[in-house]
């Protein structure tokens, strides 16, 4: 029997948050027929004329419980937590709440590679597409990078690949969402401020197995336990990749071996990407471009356009991006690093004399477990932000931790503070709502600080 198709014609739906993706949602869903109502906290939003002239009606300044109560479905953008009290009454009504994701899924024609992970997300996603555009797939990359995955349905064909970053946000609120292929890229506890404990984040996570059949593909990290358990339930075929190379490899993946990425079977070793041709900075980068050649391998994309993709990647704004360098000191923006795994990853892509800035908005985790690789590289600490004290209470027995009051300051006590020859890497461990808007305005902040030491430097030595 053939389902029914998915519609909202004539239904009344509210979307709940008008950032990137609900302002995408209430787009489409007009598109589709729907009657439709925007509601955000926020009095004024920036595509207001866009969307009325839409046809998109907009609620700003509060969440009207009415409103919610009398529509026929509810939309979540992912910034939204599904436990907002004031959905409670809708939900008791027996309205449906979906999220951006699931929602945008339900239309798309073509296949959907989704990544998820703690860390690396947005690198392997964008790899991954440069990969299949090189093997001659049709792609369009989105979801939590670049456009929203409900600004592609109207591209959507029965050849295109949508390549998807998934965060748990979007996760948590997939009912039918089935990727062709899921990436687990790695596991470890973050979005505790929005999750109520690490089992929750994880089951968010394992969600993007959920759906999958056993024609379906399911990329994992044989390197992070963690990870493997969270599939452990899925039904796909499995393809891991592995960075270990001792004793115990793994049987058959996308491993290294020698100088090269390949591709392990029963039957031999398959060259896929010489790692000269890698310009990423940082070891754990490696393990993102390795599941980005599972996923081109398993989509039949051949070993030279796998390499010619990777060879003119030389990674994503804010991810290890090299900034400058004042005075002999480097400086380098992970504002990326939004949680403690991610920022000590960071912290182990460099050796002696690292000075590390750390702070923000604290999001859950141990800042405890920096102090082994600060410790082991004699770093210094610079803290801003709110979670100042977290860090200071966590690592100041361990290294020397100086406060900075924002980021102008936290630059130039790290350059203050660094040795010729040494780096200043921005690894926060943290949201960066206490003080900017998102990580990339952290980030550029971060860069336009550096700038203006390197003038200021610059001009010291000129008189």
């Amino acid at each position: 029997m053939t389902p029914t198709p998915f519609s909202v014609r004539g239904k009344r739906v509210v979307v709940v948050g008008a950032a990137r993706s609900g302002v995408a949602a209430a787009e489409l869903l007009v598109r589709r027929g729907a009657t439709v109502t925007l509601t955000d906290l926020r009095e004024s939003i920036e595509e207001e004329a866009r969307l009325r002239s839409a046809g998109v009606a907009l609620e700003l300044g509060e969440h009207r419980p009415s409103t919610l109560v009398e529509a026929d479905l509810i939309v979540l953008s992912p910034g939204v937590p599904p436990r907002l009290q004031v959905l409670d009454r809708a939900r008791a009504a027996g309205v449906p709440i979906t999220g951006e994701l699931e929602l945008a899924s339900r239309w798309l024609r073509g296949r959907i590679v989704a990544i998820t992970g703690t860390k690396g997300k947005s690198t392997t996603t964008t790899l991954t597409g440069r990969m299949l555009e090189a093997g001659g797939h049709r792609v369009l990359v989105g979801g939590n990078i670049g456009l929203a995955l409900s600004a592609q349905v109207d591209e959507s064909t029965e050849q295109t690949i949508h390549v998807v970053e998934a965060s748990s946000f979007q996760l948590e609120s997939t009912t039918a969402f089935r990727p062709w292929i899921a990436v687990l890229l790695n596991f470890s506890p973050d979005h505790l401020d929005r999750h109520e404990n690490v089992e929750e984040y994880g089951a968010a996570k394992a969600r993007i197995f959920a759906r999958q059949e056993p024609t379906d593909w399911a990329v994992l990290n044989a390197d992070d336990p963690a990870s493997l358990t969270l599939a452990r339930a899925g039904r796909a075929k499995r393809l891991l990749f592995s960075m270990t190379t001792d004793d115990r490899p793994v049987g058959e993946g996308i491993v290294i071996a020698g100088e090269a990425i390949v591709k392990r079977t029963a039957q031999g070793e398959e060259p896929l990407v010489p790692l000269s041709s890698v310009k990423l900075l940082g070891r754990h980068l490696l393990a993102d471009v390795l599941a980005a050649a599972a996923v081109a391998s398993i989509a039949g994309v051949d070993a030279a356009a796998m390499t010619k993709a990777v060879e003119g990647f030389t990674g994503l704004e804010h991810a290890l991006e090299p900034a400058a360098e004042v005075g002999g000191v480097r400086f380098v923006n992970d504002s990326k690093a939004t949680n403690i795994e991610a920022a000590r990853r960071a912290i182990e892509s460099f050796g002696d004399g690292l000075i590390v800035i750390l702070g923000g908005k604290f999001k859950g985790g141990d800042f405890g477990d920096l102090r082994a690789p600060l410790r082991e590289r004699h770093a210094q600490v610079v803290a801003m932000g709110e979670a100042t004290p977290l860090i200071r209470a966590a690592l100041a027995a361990a290294v020397p931790v100086h406060d900075a009051a924002d980021m102008a300051a936290a630059v130039r006590t790290a350059f203050a503070i660094a040795s010729p020859g040494g780096v200043v890497v921005l690894a926060p461990a943290c949201a960066s709502f206490d003080l900017f808007r998102d990580y990339a305005e952290r980030g550029r902040v971060f860069k336009q600080e550096v700038q203006r030491l390197q003038e200021s430097w610059n001009s010291m030595r000129e008189q």
